[in-house]
């Protein structure tokens, strides 16, 4: 492995660690915890599409005419993940992207889709990402994920962009979904497929497929480029604090939401 990305994941242990064994996944234990994770979680599940599609436009050609891109890798990359990403197959064999097959597994499991179906519907119209998600009534953490996402984007740098879609998100899910599938104890009569199907697909891809490749984008994208590694790493550590800043407000919520009521 390159020794640039050892000192970085090297550097990232104590963060990674903090998401692996944070106390959120001894919370999740019933049918309604899981609803309450997926009801905050889905907006995660959505803006990764953009960090995605912001690598897409700049590391393929996605405009007309269309002209040959030299880092030939990169574009296989990229193209195989969106391919599995937008339009996997579910467990029924139907075509679709991961975000709707997470949307299917919290309406199997009864979950509030309201407030991730109006962003959606208030960003299809054209309004700001920004602007719509400061307007809705979540948890601050939410908002907090979603725009340092959209800032990472906006800076338009392709380094910061994979260092956030590899570090922030492929290369943590297998250990943070199977945390999950480990802690949590489905107790009902009701199926639960989609959503056993969604976290082992993840698995699958993400740690035999997306992870290692992920990480050979980041090599080929900073090169020799100190600077770029420095700020991959920068990157890298505030995309995984958000993501710890998440999963501790939903821990908090679950706990609320156990606390005894006195009367």
């Amino acid at each position: 492995m390159n020794s640039k990305i050892t000192y970085i994941e090297n550097e990232l242990t104590s963060l990674r660690e903090d998401l692996k064994n944070h106390e959120l996944y001894k919370q999740l234990n019933s049918i309604d915890d899981i609803k309450t994770f997926m009801e905050a979680h889905v907006f995660a599940v959505w803006d990764f599409m953009s960090l995605l599609k912001a690598l897409q436009i700049n590391l393929t050609t996605v405009s007309i005419p269309w002209i040959p891109k030299r880092n030939t890798n990169l574009v296989r990359f990229i193209n195989e993940i969106t391919l599995a990403e937008e339009s996997d197959v579910n467990k029924d064999g139907v075509l679709k992207s991961h975000y709707e097959m997470y949307l299917d597994a919290m309406q199997e499991m009864s979950a509030d889709c309201s407030k991730i179906d109006n962003f959606i519907q208030d960003i299809s119209n054209g309004k700001d990402v920004v602007e719509s998600i400061e307007k809705l009534s979540i948890d601050k953490a939410i908002k907090d994920f979603v725009i340092h996402t959209f800032n990472v984007i906006d800076t338009n740098e392709n380094h910061k962009i994979a260092a956030a879609f590899t570090f922030g998100r492929e290369d943590i899910i297998p250990d943070m979904f199977l945390k999950i599938v480990d802690e949590t104890t489905l107790k009902s009569d009701l199926s639960f497929d989609n959503f056993i199907y969604y976290l082992y697909r993840h698995i699958e891809l993400d740690g035999d497929e997306h992870g290692p490749l992920s990480l050979q984008m980041i090599e080929e994208l900073c090169g020799n480029d100190d600077k770029k590694w420095q700020e991959v790493l920068e990157v890298a550590k505030t995309s995984l604090q958000v993501r710890i800043d998440l999963w501790t407000a939903i821990e908090e919520a679950l706990k609320r939401k156990k606390e005894p009521i006195l009367v």
